[in-house]
C-alpha cells in the first residue's frame, strides 16, 4: 500500500480517537471504560530495569517510560498508569481488561489471545550470559542437562520451552535473581535482553559473568499491546511509534544504561590510607579491565552476527557509508549481490532448526571462500545473504554471483539433496540515491524467485541471465 495511503489511515484514526465520546459511538468506536475521554490506562513491569519500573513515588521511569511518553504525546492520546505489584499482575489485570495497554513487550502466539500489537517501538537483542568461565554457546540444541533461568511469565520462557526442550528451565521472580542464580553456580546460564544485560553486569558488578552467544531469531521487538477491542487505539499509537526517529530512541537508551561513578576523598585521611588507596587502586584497575573486556564483548555482538561470524546489518551501515563515499570521490563502480537459500523451511520443517543453523553457517562459509579480499560479506538477515563489491561492475558482480550458486549447488550439505541459491545482481548508478541500490537488488532477486529459483537475475536487465 502506497505510503500516502498509510499516512492518510493514520490520520483518520487518529482524528476518530479524538472525537467527542458521543461522535466516537456514532461512528461505532468502542467505548470502555478504560478508554473514557481518551484516556488510557496502561499497566507495566514494575522491575525490569533499565527497560522500565515503577518508583517509590509511584511513577512509571526508564526506557520504556520515555519511549511510551513520546508516541503518547506525539499520536495524542492521554495515558494513566495502573500501578500493580508484579509482572504477573500486570499480564492479568490487561487480561481482566483493568488495563488497556501493556507498555512494553513482545508478540506471542499466548498474547494475541487478548492483545493487538503496534510495530516495534524499539528492537534489542536477545544474549545467553555464562560465567566467565563457560565456553561459547553456539547452538543451544547441543547442551544436554543445561539449566536457564528467566524471571516468570517472559516470551523467551514461552518460545525456549517450545524450541529447546533439552534445555531445563528455572524461574525467578526477577531479572537480579536470573542473573544471581547463573553467578552463583544455580543455573548454567540465562537469557536476557542485550541492554538489560549490559546494564546489569555493570550496575550490579557482575563481572563474573560474560556475554556468551545469541541463538539466531530471539530478538526483542518490543512492541505497544493493546486491548483487542482496541483496535482504532492501535492504529493511532502506530503513528506516534512511526514519529520517533532512530536517534532520539538510541540518546533514551544511552541515558539510562551510562554508569555515574562519584569518588570522595577525605584529606584527613589520607596519610592513614595511603597503602588501602594503593590496594583500590589496583583493584579499581583490574575491574575496569573486565569491564572493558565486557564492553569490547558487547559491541562485537551488536556488529555481528553470532551464528556465522559474518558482519550483520548494524556492522554494515558505517562500512556502506565508508564505501560509498570512496565510490563518489574516486569515481568506482559499486555493486551488491543479494542470495537466498531456496526452500529454507522446508530444510527446518524436515531436518530441525539445528541442521538449519548449521546449513546457514556453511553457506557462509562458503561466501567468504568465493568472495574476493575486496569484498564483504554480510548476514543480511534470516537466510539471506548479502556481498557489498567495491569498485565492481555489475558484470564482474554477476560472475561472482554465479560461481557463489555453482559452488553451493556443489556442495554436500547433508540433506539428501542438492542446496540452491537464488540471487540478485545490482550497482549503485551515479546519480542514484544511496539506498536506490538496495531497493533494484531486493527486486531482482524477487524476479529469481519468480522465475524459477536456483538462478541470478540482473537488477538493470530484470530478466534471467
Amino acid at each position: 500500500m502506497p505510503a500516502k495511503v498509510l499516512r492518510l489511515i493514520g490520520l483518520l484514526a487518529c482524528m476518530i480517537w479524538v472525537l467527542p465520546a458521543a461522535t466516537q459511538q456514532k461512528l461505532g468506536a468502542p467505548d470502555t471504560a478504560n478508554t473514557a475521554q481518551g484516556v488510557a490506562s496502561y499497566c507495566v513491569d514494575p522491575d525490569w530495569p533499565p527497560f522500565e519500573q515503577i518508583d517509590g513515588q509511584g511513577q512509571h521511569v526508564g526506557i520504556a517510560a520515555e519511549l511510551l511518553s513520546l508516541v503518547a504525546q506525539r499520536s495524542g492520546v492521554r495515558l494513566q498508569l495502573l500501578v500493580t505489584k508484579d509482572w504477573d499482575e500486570s499480564l492479568q489485570a490487561s487480561r481482566d481488561g483493568r488495563c488497556t495497554l501493556m507498555s512494553f513487550l513482545n508478540q506471542t502466539p499466548a498474547r494475541d489471545a487478548w492483545l493487538v500489537f503496534t510495530e516495534p517501538v524499539l528492537v534489542d537483542e536477545n544474549v545467553l550470559i555464562t560465567r566467565e568461565e563457560h565456553p561459547f554457546i553456539s547452538n543451544l540444541a547441543s547442551l544436554s542437562a543445561a539449566t536457564m533461568a528467566l524471571p516468570k511469565g517472559t516470551s523467551i520462557e514461552e518460545r525456549v520451552r517450545r524450541d529447546y526442550p533439552n534445555i531445563r528451565l528455572i524461574l525467578v521472580d526477577t531479572e537480579a535473581q536470573a542473573f544471581d542464580m547463573v553467578s552463583s553456580r544455580k543455573a548454567d546460564m540465562t537469557m536476557r535482553s542485550l541492554i538489560v544485560a549490559a546494564d546489569t553486569i555493570k550496575r550490579e558488578g557482575w563481572f563474573n559473568l560474560k556475554i556468551a552467544g545469541q541463538v539466531a531469531g530471539y530478538g526483542n521487538k518490543l512492541r505497544i499491546g493493546v486491548a483487542k477491542d482496541q483496535s482504532k487505539l492501535r492504529d493511532v499509537l502506530n503513528v506516534g511509534v512511526a514519529a520517533i526517529t532512530p536517534i532520539e530512541r538510541q540518546l533514551i537508551v544511552d541515558r539510562h544504561i551510562a554508569i555515574n561513578v562519584t569518588t570522595v576523598v577525605d584529606y584527613t585521611l589520607v596519610k592513614r590510607l595511603l597503602v588501602l588507596g594503593l590496594v583500590m587502586l589496583l583493584t579499581s584497575a583490574f575491574w575496569i579491565s573486565r569491564l572493558r573486556k565486557v564492553n569490547a564483548q558487547l559491541q562485537k555482538l551488536s556488529h555481528s552476527d553470532p551464528l556465522t561470524g559474518l558482519r550483520n546489518r548494524n556492522g554494515f551501515d558505517a562500512l556502506y557509508e565508508n564505501e560509498l563515499q570512496r565510490s563518489r570521490r574516486q569515481d568506482l563502480a559499486l555493486s551488491v549481490v543479494l542470495l537466498d537459500v531456496d526452500f529454507f523451511k522446508r530444510v527446518n520443517d524436515l531436518h530441525g532448526h539445528p541442521t538449519g543453523d548449521r546449513v546457514l553457517q556453511e553457506v557462509a562459509e562458503l561466501l567468504e571462500q568465493q568472495a574476493r579480499k575486496l569484498d564483504y560479506a554480510i548476514r543480511w538477515g534470516g537466510e539471506e545473504f548479502l556481498l557489498l563489491c567495491p569498485g565492481t561492475s555489475i558484470d564482474q558482480a554477476k560472475a561472482l554471483a554465479e560461481r557463489m550458486l555453482r559452488v553451493t549447488q556443489e556442495h554436500d550439505f547433508g540433506l539428501g539433496r542438492p542446496l540452491t541459491l537464488s540471487a540478485g545482481v545490482a550497482t549503485l548508478g551515479p546519480k542514484d540515491l544511496p539506498g536506490h541500490m538496495f531497493e533494484q537488488v531486493d527486486a531482482a532477486l524477487y524476479q529469481a524467485k519468480i522465475q524459477g529459483r536456483n538462478r541470478v537475475v540482473l537488477a538493470q536487465a530484470a530478466k534471467e541471465i
